[in-house]
């Protein structure tokens, strides 16, 4: 699919990247507060909460191929992906609500279980927005500068949005008083209800109806769940920048997961403070939220693949660093963090602006009609990355002997950590992201698209 031919003006950009504060919002606080509300005030033991974080997100990877493919079977017989991303507008704040709503006292077993079903329906709701939202830079801007100025400001209030959840999450939780159930089941409510309503609003970003002349061809449309995941691994197949960049944004997903799962863990065991949480995400998001648009400005100097990779290596240099929280436990961990948030908007911002270019490069090669496709293994890569991130904080916490500890339990000021598990918990914070990150570069080395090679194709 080429983009169409109306004027990405400021209304449709600001549309479009208002989304953000409801992706953004998902992404950040489940991954911050999931699992430490699972082992913290439910009980459950660490390697079981991961599994219960991990087999909702192994669903929610496999269903991203069938629901970008039916996004483009939508598309081609509506000429509109709008009705997909409304259903998971309004459905995902009620299940996302329910994922903390467990009652005080339950046992940790059916806790999980709850949890469990709820956060897969959470998902669920939220891929059908997710899906067809990634793949509209593809119909909504052509050119490599115009998509890199969509994306920025999309990821502008993205960055703002991890600013607000992972801040305004965590003290939203604080004023229930000491009473966990309280405390989340308020945090749930209202960041339920801004995830969704700024979803809502996106969605209407999407064109209602796309002219006949632009749309897929009905006989290419995908009606089976068999050629539903074909044409996914056909996507991976056929392109070879979709293939490097997906892999570099899976790996990166993985270790700003882990960090993003372990920043509880830090606050509280490392800083000894619960609060501290707060203060880290405004040392990381701060900064983000002022360098983002330069991102852009260095992606029209030397490229977005080479912005990229320096942002990239900066990211990693910051993670390392905060090994030393090992040895030496402070405040001053507050300004690795922010380099490694200014870091973070430029490894969001550039990747998210290459999808389309690889997007429309594709459609030139190969014929349209397979955005939703490109975006559904997209959010399946990045869902990935996510979740094993906070899998692999669970192993380490539960090979180093964490103890989980239930609400009754933390009131009571039970339960304090081995010297191992402290130690596990800092390098899930630093070392272990910082080598990921490294690993990731070597995909990123493989990407070969560049700006004549997007441009020269429109």
């Amino acid at each position: 699919m080429i983009a169409t031919q109306q004027s990405l003006t400021r209304a449709i950009v600001a549309r479009y990247a208002v989304g953000s504060l409801g992706t953004g919002g998902f992404a950040t606080l489940p991954g911050l507060v999931l699992v430490y509300y699972l082992t913290d005030s439910l009980g459950v033991a660490a390697l079981a909460a991961g599994l219960v974080v991990t087999v909702a997100k192994v669903w929610d990877v496999i269903i991203d191929p069938v629901i970008g493919a039916r996004s483009d079977r939508m598309l081609a017989a509506r000429g509109s992906r709008r009705p997909m991303m409304l259903l998971g507008a309004v459905a995902l704040p009620v299940f996302f609500l329910l994922t903390f709503a467990v009652p005080s006292g339950t046992g940790a077993v059916p806790a999980a279980v709850w949890v469990f079903v709820a956060f897969l329906l959470t998902a669920t709701a939220f891929s059908l927005f997710q899906v067809p939202y990634i793949a509209l830079p593809a119909e909504l801007a052509s050119g490599y500068d115009e998509r890199t100025r969509l994306l920025t400001w999309r990821v502008v209030v993205l960055t703002f949005a991890i600013l607000l959840f992972g801040a305004g999450g965590p003290a939203l939780r604080s004023l229930g008083g000491g009473n966990d159930f309280a405390g989340y089941f308020l945090m749930a409510l209202v960041a339920g209800v801004v995830i969704g309503g700024g979803m809502l609003v996106s969605a209407f970003v999407a064109p209602r109806q796309l002219p006949a002349a632009v749309l897929p061809p009905r006989e290419g449309v995908l009606t089976t769940l068999r050629t539903n995941y074909a044409a996914g691994i056909g996507a991976l197949r056929d392109s070879q920048p979709f293939r490097a960049l997906l892999l570099t944004f899976l790996l990166q997903g993985l270790a700003t997961g882990m960090m993003l799962a372990g920043a509880n863990y830090v606050a509280t065991w490392v800083l000894h403070s619960e609060d501290a949480v707060t203060f880290l995400f405004i040392a990381l998001i701060g900064p983000a939220l002022v360098v983002t648009p330069l991102w852009g400005v260095v992606a029209r100097r030397i490229g977005k693949e080479r912005g990229f990779r320096a942002a990239s290596v900066l990211f990693g240099a910051a993670a390392l660093s905060m090994v030393l929280l090992v040895w030496f436990p402070g405040a001053w961990v507050y300004l690795p963090v922010a380099v490694a948030g200014a870091a973070y908007a430029g490894m969001q911002s550039l990747p998210m602006a290459m999808l389309p270019d690889v997007i429309s490069h594709d459609a030139r090669r190969n014929g349209p009609g397979r955005a939703g496709t490109f975006g559904g293994m997209w959010t399946a890569g990045e869902t990935t990355g996510m979740a094993l991130g906070a899998t692999v904080l669970t192993i380490v916490l539960a090979l180093t002997g964490y103890i989980a500890r239930s609400a009754s339990d933390a009131a009571a000021g039970g339960a304090t950590q081995p010297a191992e598990a402290v130690v596990g918990i800092v390098l899930s914070f630093s070392l272990i992201p910082a080598a990921i990150i490294a690993a990731s570069l070597a995909p990123l080395a493989r990407y070969r698209l560049r700006k004549g090679d997007v441009d020269g194709l429109l």
